[in-house]
């Protein structure tokens, strides 16, 4: 009986914390000085609940950053579950994209937050990297990007992503360099890419499945 009560707790919980994350994301990226005050009235919580969950701005803003690039990995799964390993990369190159300008948003917001003496580091990119080695592997066992192309060589070709103005034209401009980034990966492939999506898991998503659970990097 205990543990039915204390479900909805939980989820509630959760729902507090995922609401305080979005709205700091919102605000944030708006201005690295935002008060925290206005981010738990935006989230919909008291300001015991907010600090309940987030002690400090540090805690905050770096939680912020390492929950949005967390999404950004585990969208690489769901997408090569409904698409051919080539296209799901694609589309992950979107959403990375996105991912991308957030971070331009709260750049300032992560400075402050990790520069002073004894301040927490900032997350490592450990996720996405593996996420891009997931969808590349995957692809290169269909045989539709060269072979031999590793997370680290991927992050590198897509740098320029976050040299581009968040407040400026930036999605014309990120679909042009993904698209190059896409055509430098599919030349040399043994086989040309499947046209359209796929409702079978590829099988290194089926793999992914029986791991123990637990986050990369």
């Amino acid at each position: 009986m205990r543990q039915e009560k204390d479900a909805p707790k939980r989820s509630d919980a959760q729902r507090n914390r995922e609401s305080i994350l979005e709205a700091a994301v919102a605000e944030l990226t708006r201005s690295a000085d935002v008060a925290l005050s206005l981010i738990a009235k935006r989230a919909g919580v008291g300001q015991a609940t907010f600090y309940r969950n987030f002690p400090n701005r540090e805690s905050l803003v770096l939680e912020v950053y390492r929950h949005e690039m967390q999404q950004v990995a585990d969208s690489a799964v769901q997408l090569l579950e409904s698409r051919e390993p080539d296209r799901a990369l694609r589309e992950w190159m979107d959403h990375l994209a996105r991912f991308a300008m957030t971070k331009a948003g709260l750049a300032d917001a992560i400075r402050q937050a990790t520069s002073a003496p004894g301040s927490p580091a900032k997350p490592g990119h450990s996720p996405v990297s593996a996420a891009a080695e997931l969808l590349l592997r995957a692809a290169e066992e269909a045989g539709t990007v060269r072979p031999g192309v590793t997370g680290d060589d991927f992050l590198l070709a897509i740098a320029g992503l976050w040299q581009l103005d968040p407040h400026g034209d930036w999605q014309s401009r990120a679909a042009r360099l993904l698209d190059l980034v896409m055509d430098g990966l599919r030349a040399g492939a043994p086989r040309r890419p499947a046209p359209g999506p796929t409702d079978q898991a590829h099988p290194t998503t089926q793999a992914i499945r029986t791991r123990p659970a637990g986050r990369s990097g």
